[in-house]
């Protein structure tokens, strides 16, 4: 019986080191996805405060066209009239 155990054991011990090597390989791929995405999410990051900026810039020109077109309040500052 210890003979058996004996020779079963290299064989455990090589599925246990494949095992390993699988998951090793599948965490370093997985670490690889996360790195990328995070490049991605800081990228669209970087996009949406420029286009919030150039938004905001171009919400105060208008407003200001419009206050010296009319000479009112511009209408982004009035409430609408159901309030």
């Amino acid at each position: 019986m210890l003979w058996a155990f004996r020779r079963a054991l290299p064989a455990c011990y090589d599925n246990a080191m494949t095992d390993m090597t699988h998951l090793e390989e599948k965490i370093a791929h997985l670490t690889r996805v996360v790195d990328d995405l995070s490049d991605i999410v800081a990228a669209q990051q970087k996009e949406i405060e420029l286009s919030t900026r150039r938004l905001a810039m171009l919400m105060e020109r208008e407003a200001s066209r419009e206050y010296d077109a009319g000479g009112s309040v511009p209408l982004a500052d009035q409430r609408p009239p159901h309030w």
